[in-house]
């Protein structure tokens, strides 16, 4: 009697495992491109090794799904959000459009910029010989090439970790020093929290970022052109797409709690950022050629 209770322990237990055990995502790819190796990244930026990584999550928001293995190739990405000092400095060049925050105590030097549009970012990294990093880049620096749920693994978030609404309240209850509603806290200064893969700082929490895409509902949903190599989203990435309107901004915030400030967490918003005003940042990436053209400068 025993015997037979232990098998079928044994044969239920094993069922119940093989239920629980996740699909392992499907490969979006057949033929894998040769990886460049990396270089010495320009300055203020690391380099994001390439090769495959796992994009999306089955168990995540819906639009987050399904998970599936990219390709992207090797690149180059910003450490740091860039600084309200940083886009100034382009303004009065006259290479960016003057854009920034409206509340106070959001204008601090090294606070990220916030309160740029789409429009505003994709200029910026342009004027600095760069991009606007695609969703795909953005989300294999934020995550790896595993699928971690944060920039430093898959423990818990902390505000230890990063900047985000806890139970001490926004940007983990720094509030505001100027202006009204000191407890909608604020950005803090770049890189307060330790960095994630590839030496990157703030990727989850402090303020959302502008990335390239136009927003599909879904993976699921923009289906191939999410896909494979270097994917850059609905239309190819194309200055024009019929029936999508939205951007995508990424990586959560100083204002929000946990299950926003994840590295899989898709949030859609107009480009123009208007009439519905938000406080987004951004950085910047670059691919091998402008990274080279980068070093090439720094060096004369």
């Amino acid at each position: 009697m025993n015997i037979r209770f232990n098998i079928f322990l044994v044969i239920g237990l094993g069922l119940a495992c093989h239920s629980l055990a996740k699909e392992k995502p499907k490969k979006t790819y057949d033929v894998e491109p040769e990886i460049i190796p990396c270089e010495e990244p320009p300055r203020k930026m690391s380099c994001i090794p390439g090769g495959p990584f796992i994009r999306g999550s089955d168990d995540g928001p819906q639009n987050t799904r399904p998970s599936a293995i990219v390709f992207v190739q090797t690149f180059y990405m910003d450490q740091f959000e860039v600084t309200v000092a940083e886009y100034k400095d382009c303004v009065a060049k006259g290479l960016c459009n003057p854009a920034g925050p409206r509340y106070l105590d959001f204008d601090r030097p090294n606070q990220p910029i916030t309160g740029v549009s789409w429009f505003d970012a994709v200029k910026y990294c342009s004027a600095m010989g760069k991009h606007l990093p695609t969703e795909a880049e953005w989300e294999k620096a934020a995550r790896g090439e595993d699928g971690a749920l944060y920039p430093w693994g898959n423990e818990e978030i902390t505000c230890e970790r990063a900047v985000f609404m806890d139970a001490k309240g926004r940007s983990c209850g720094v509030k505001k020093r100027r202006g009204s509603h000191p407890e909608k806290g604020r950005p803090l200064e770049v890189g307060s929290r330790p960095p994630g893969f590839y030496g990157l700082f703030d990727m989850v929490g402090n303020v959302w970022e502008w990335v390239y895409d136009w927003y599909s509902p879904s993976y699921g949903a923009c289906g191939a052109e999410c896909e494979g190599i270097d994917p850059k989203g609905p239309c190819g990435g194309a200055e024009k797409c019929p029936s999508h309107k939205l951007k995508v901004v990424r990586g959560g915030s100083w204002y929000w709690p946990k299950e926003y400030n994840t590295s899989i967490y898709r949030r859609p918003h107009n480009p123009y950022n208007y009439p519905e005003f938000h406080h987004f940042g951004f950085r910047c990436a670059a691919s091998v050629e402008e990274a080279r053209r980068l070093k090439e400068r720094e060096e004369k």
